[in-house]
């Protein structure tokens, strides 16, 4: 890690920091943490905002050099891995991970994750909002919820950031060793997965669904769903939701 900056407000931390890199900063193993993100990002353009200090956002440049670019999807994947563990840890509130994105307690969403390549680089931006004192009506998102909400008593954003950063920053570490996902990456996806296992249903652009149940992540971070005919593959570029069969 090169270095942390804290901003007490910015539009996206991952905007930041990728724009940092085309002004030719290296931004290798440096952090952004806002106190206020006012236009988050998630994946396909959706926009996510919340009250200044009420989560934890961060975004870190990841060297992504020397690791072929089939293990890169790996990287959201490790970050919810990361988080799950930091959470439990830090609060003792269990959560698991959602493909490809999300961190869940039961249905509600308690993080989101977002990673970036900067192009044309091996350089990726990886960002990560926790809902940390959220409260149901600052919530844009009913389906959003908060370690507040969750009644966890360990709310000092200060310690579950650092919390965070160890558990990234060694997944991180450990990914670039083994130059993409190792067994025991894979082998605690899979033990943290809400989705693995689940009716799910696949929403495509243009609105083609798949539906079936989730049975594996592959080498390349991508899912496998059983149709009941046939094993259909789908990647995080692939869908426009993923969501429980019955929804």
């Amino acid at each position: 890690m090169q270095r942390i900056d804290v901003a007490d407000e910015t539009g996206s931390t991952n905007a930041d920091l990728l724009a940092r890199h085309a002004a030719g900063e290296d931004i290798r193993g440096a952090v952004l943490l806002a106190e206020h993100q006012s236009a988050g990002r998630g994946r396909n353009g959706r926009s996510w905002s919340a009250p200044a200090r009420s989560q934890i956002a961060l975004s870190i440049g990841v060297d992504a050099a020397g690791v072929p670019a089939e293990g890169w999807g790996w990287l959201p994947l490790l970050t919810g891995v990361a988080l799950v563990d930091a959470v439990r840890n830090s609060t003792g509130i269990e959560a698991g991970v959602k493909w490809p994105n999300d961190v869940l307690v039961g249905s509600g969403k308690l993080a989101g994750i977002l990673a970036e390549v900067a192009a044309p680089d091996p350089v990726i931006v990886v960002g990560l909002g926790l809902n940390v004192t959220l409260t149901a009506a600052e919530a844009p998102d009913p389906r959003a919820t908060s370690l507040q909400m969750l009644g966890a008593d360990m709310l000092d954003r200060d310690v579950l950031a650092g919390a965070i950063l160890r558990e990234l920053i060694t997944r991180i570490e450990k990914w670039w060793t083994a130059k993409g996902p190792d067994a025991s990456l894979v082998a605690d996806y899979r033990l943290r997965s809400s989705t693995l296992g689940s009716q799910v249903r696949a929403i495509m652009p243009g609105g083609n669904e798949i539906i079936g149940v989730a049975v594996d992540i592959d080498s390349l971070g991508r899912l496998n769903i059983d149709t009941g005919s046939e094993v259909a593959t789908v990647s995080a570029g692939d869908i426009t939701h993923l969501r429980p069969a019955d929804n």
